[in-house]
């Protein structure tokens, strides 16, 4: 019989954990195979092409386009300077003479009789890549960037916002059951990533941000009190780019919840630690979880490590239910029945029987729980 695959998250005290580090077009690679590197450390950088910026310059100085080019101060690859003079009339005498200035830094691009447009095209804008994690690069990507590995304490979560930084690790709560609200942040944990417990409220929010705290690891938030922050409604299905002010990663899911016992004792056990945090999350093809990962000075395997392929679902595995009446809830698999079952809507479905934390037992659809890798 086929493996039995469900969709899971990470949580684990020592894994290895390889990361991509690529930039968006080609550019230069700064370091080479066997390289230790920094999470703060720059692999790879480029360039991105500046914005286009057509004006009709002929207008401007009130000329046919034909004679736009004996006009021109300036010729098609000069670098200009925002405000800089790059086309002139002579006048009368000297006089009544008009001009036209550069709206941005740049380069000119092109200049048109036909049209008497002038385009200038914006600075390039630098772009560079760290290496997210301590850890040793084991493969190049040739202008594209590289893959860095290390061994690390790795958490996955369900939801997140913001994108990549690097930070220590701090306690918010002292209870994976506790609720972060204003009072809980302190001006020790400025610059931090702050661990919670179940529930993170507005006036936590709100708090965290004025206070420039870096991150936030909690169980649960309501997603209408990140509305009231940002101004504005956020997506589920992509996120990262968001400008909350901190990264957020939630655990559990939306309301509150309870972060997991192990989740919350393996993130008390990093306390002063630097960690490496990441909201951006896609729950469409190419799943991308949120994370929280803690590196442990060892670089794992000399050569790139490669994650062996599921193992498929077995009795025994832990599981959390993802959808009502079981959301939330930790328990474990007791039985795969083979042969499909007839649902309560009447649709067969495969169902797996679960045993919770508080000892009930259910039989549940393979679909509305997922495995908590370990």
């Amino acid at each position: 019989m086929a493996a039995i695959f469900t969709p899971g998250l990470k949580v684990t005290e020592r894994t290895v954990v390889v990361k991509e580090r690529r930039l968006p077009l080609e550019g230069e690679v700064l370091v080479k195979v066997g390289d230790h590197v920094k999470a703060a450390d720059v692999v790879a950088r480029t360039d991105l092409p500046g914005k286009v910026f057509p004006v009709n310059v002929a207008n401007q100085l009130g000329v046919d386009p034909g004679r736009l080019t004996e006009c021109m101060r300036k010729k098609v690859g000069d670098a200009v300077v925002e405000g800089e003079v790059i086309a002139r009339t002579d006048g009368i005498l000297g006089w009544f003479g008009s001009e036209a200035k550069a709206i941005v830094s740049g380069t000119i691009e092109s200049i048109s009789a036909v049209t008497g447009q002038v385009i200038v095209q914006a600075s390039p804008i630098p772009v560079e890549i760290d290496a997210y994690i301590d850890g040793r690069v084991v493969e190049v990507h040739p202008a594209e960037g590289c893959s860095v590995q290390a061994t690390a304490t790795l958490v996955q979560g369900i939801f997140g916002l913001g994108g990549e930084l690097q930070a220590p690790l701090v306690l918010g709560v002292d209870t994976p059951s506790a609720v972060l609200e204003a009072k809980s942040f302190t001006e020790e944990m400025r610059g931090k990533i702050v661990v919670g417990g179940s529930y993170i409220d507005l006036s936590g929010l709100e708090r965290a941000k004025a206070l420039g705290v870096a991150g936030i690891v909690t169980g649960g938030f309501d997603y209408d009190e990140i509305k009231q922050l940002l101004g504005y409604e956020v997506g589920v299905a992509i996120t990262g780019g968001e400008d909350l002010g901190f990264t957020l990663v939630v655990t559990e899911g939306f309301g509150r919840i309870d972060m997991a016992p192990q989740t919350f004792a393996l993130l008390k056990r990093s306390v002063g630690r630097a960690a490496s945090i990441n909201g951006a999350t896609q729950i469409r093809a190419g799943v991308i979880r949120p994370e929280v990962v803690v590196t442990l000075g060892d670089d794992g395997p000399a050569e790139k490590w490669v994650a062996p392929d599921p193992k498929g679902l077995e009795i025994g595995d832990p599981v959390r239910g993802i959808r009502s009446p079981y959301f939330g809830r930790l328990g474990k698999v007791v039985g795969l029945p083979v042969d499909l079952v007839s649902l309560a809507t009447e649709s067969p479905a495969r169902v797996m029987d679960v045993e919770f934390e508080d000892g009930t037992r259910a039989r549940v659809p393979r679909a509305n729980v997922e495995v908590i890798e370990r």
